[in-house]
């Protein structure tokens, strides 16, 4: 079957720089939105042109710009979102409703992709202010989506292991901790860390898939379903040093959120639903979902194991 022509729009972002890249390693004929607002900023123009350089063709248009995002899109069959949803970075999400408005005129593309890549929105009803936005405004980028009756794919990615494995899930910082580690609530509480390489991957597997249409794809690797008290034995296995655990309560880890800023006010209440509710694994996957590592077993996705030994 020919493959798909595949605009990924936010191409330079954590996420969509993986989706470019294994777009390209899939063989697809791969286009990456370049927006003139990038202005001076040379690192993301200078990622654009390595893209081209390895066979992606750059298409340039503005969200600003209706009918320019409209020629843009009517040259390919699938359309990728990775814009940004993370407040201590850039937080673009609804920027999406431009583009679900081109997509609808443009009337060719036969699968869409919006940015979520995280927990599933559709199950976040209850979630707590303030980080609750960020999920309510995926849900209003699902109802223009489906609404318009666009052909879509929801991608939900659990756990990025960069932010939450070789940290322990301590938040503000990326590195392993030294002396002292921070449980939450018990530490028992299963999560899914997922390799944002192999997020990728199963994103761009799933944009041909029939068995992906106006579905949600979990990400859920089995072997990387593990509690936060798991992973501190794999660290303290792999350096041979034992780490101080202090726990902290759910009530205390809620106290401390407001003296925050937003940001960081938004961080804590997600972490407050994956580690001390269970809301990546409290569920089984309905008729509306499917789970990625069955779809697609041939992909050999990153253990935390060898995730974990990056970092000693």
């Amino acid at each position: 079957m020919e493959k798909s022509r595949v605009l990924i729009v936010g191409g330079t972002g954590f996420v969509g720089r993986r989706i470019v890249a294994a777009s390209l390693a899939e063989g697809y004929p791969t286009y990456v939105l370049l927006r003139p607002e990038i202005g001076l900023d040379i690192d993301k123009l200078q990622m654009l042109l390595a893209f081209k350089a390895q066979g992606a063709q750059l298409v340039e248009a503005s969200l600003d710009d209706h009918e320019g995002l409209v020629a843009a899109i009517r040259q390919v069959d699938v359309v990728v979102s990775a814009m940004s949803g993370v407040h201590f970075r850039s937080h673009n999400l609804m920027l999406q409703l431009k583009l679900v408005e081109a997509i609808k005129i443009a009337g060719n593309v036969k699968r869409f992709v919006p940015s979520e890549f995280g927990m599933d929105p559709s199950r976040m009803g209850d979630a707590l202010e303030p980080g609750r936005v960020s999920f309510d405004e995926k849900m209003v980028i699902r109802r223009a989506i489906e609404d318009a009756n666009i052909p879509h794919t929801y991608v939900s990615a659990n756990c990025f292991a960069a932010y939450f494995c070789p940290n322990l899930c301590q938040m503000k910082t990326l590195l392993p901790p030294k002396e002292r580690v921070g449980v939450y609530a018990d530490g028992n509480v299963k999560v899914f860390f997922v390799d944002e390489n192999d997020v990728g991957t199963y994103t761009i597997k799933s944009i041909d898939d029939p068995r992906t249409l106006n579905k949600t794809i979990y990400i859920r690797p089995q072997d990387n379903c593990l509690t936060q008290n798991e992973l501190i034995t794999k660290w303290e296995k792999f350096t041979g040093k034992s780490l101080e655990k202090f726990h902290i309560p759910g009530d205390d880890f809620l106290a401390t959120m407001k003296d925050l800023d937003f940001a960081n006010q938004v961080g804590m209440g997600h972490y407050y639903h994956i580690f001390y509710e269970g809301c990546l694994t409290n569920f089984e996957i309905g008729d509306n979902g499917a789970e990625a590592t069955q779809l697609y077993p041939q992909v050999q996705y990153t253990s935390m194991d060898e995730y974990l030994k990056r970092y000693m």
